[in-house]
């Protein structure tokens, strides 16, 4: 994902606008309108605006990967034996599918990753034979997450 240095200027409307549609993306269009005082048409003015501008990037389903199985979730340190190993490491992890994020970072390791797993037995294995086996991987330090006690987006 890339991010824009350009800030833009959101006023109240477009915050209440936003607020609804981060709650629930599926609300429609006209109950917020009701809700602002404004017209339909103004609102999806003001949604082609913000997206335009690059401040919405989209929007989705969010899938419980709990009822699929998955209750592991893990954050992964990769150290690399070089640097310049980062770009061909980066495209290896992206055919992991159980790689959810990935992170190039300051500090001890070469990249930090989030992956979700089905149990601790699937975590090994994906650590054993994914990761681990990427040539330049030297060592990871994995932290299991207990329990996810926050889950949001910025605050508009």
């Amino acid at each position: 994902m890339k991010f824009s240095n350009e800030k833009i200027e959101i006023d109240g409307i477009d915050k209440e606008i936003l607020r609804a549609l981060m709650e629930d993306a599926r609300k429609p269009i006209l109950e917020i309108a009701r809700k602002i005082g404004i017209s339909g048409a103004a609102i999806h003015q003001r949604l082609r605006k913000l997206e335009s501008s690059g401040l919405i990037s989209g929007s989705k389903f969010v899938i419980n990967p709990r009822v699929l199985g998955y209750h592991t979730m893990a954050f992964i340190g990769i150290y690399l034996d070089k640097a310049m190993r980062n770009p061909e490491a980066v495209k290896q992890l992206r055919e992991i599918p159980e790689v959810l994020e990935c992170h190039y970072t300051t500090g001890n390791w070469s990249i930090l990753i989030k992956i979700l797993c089905k149990d601790n037995e699937h975590l090994m294995n994906v650590l054993n034979h994914k990761i681990q086996s990427i040539e330049g991987v030297s060592r990871t330090e994995t932290f299991i997450s207990l329990n996810q006690q926050i889950d949001r987006q910025i605050s508009v």
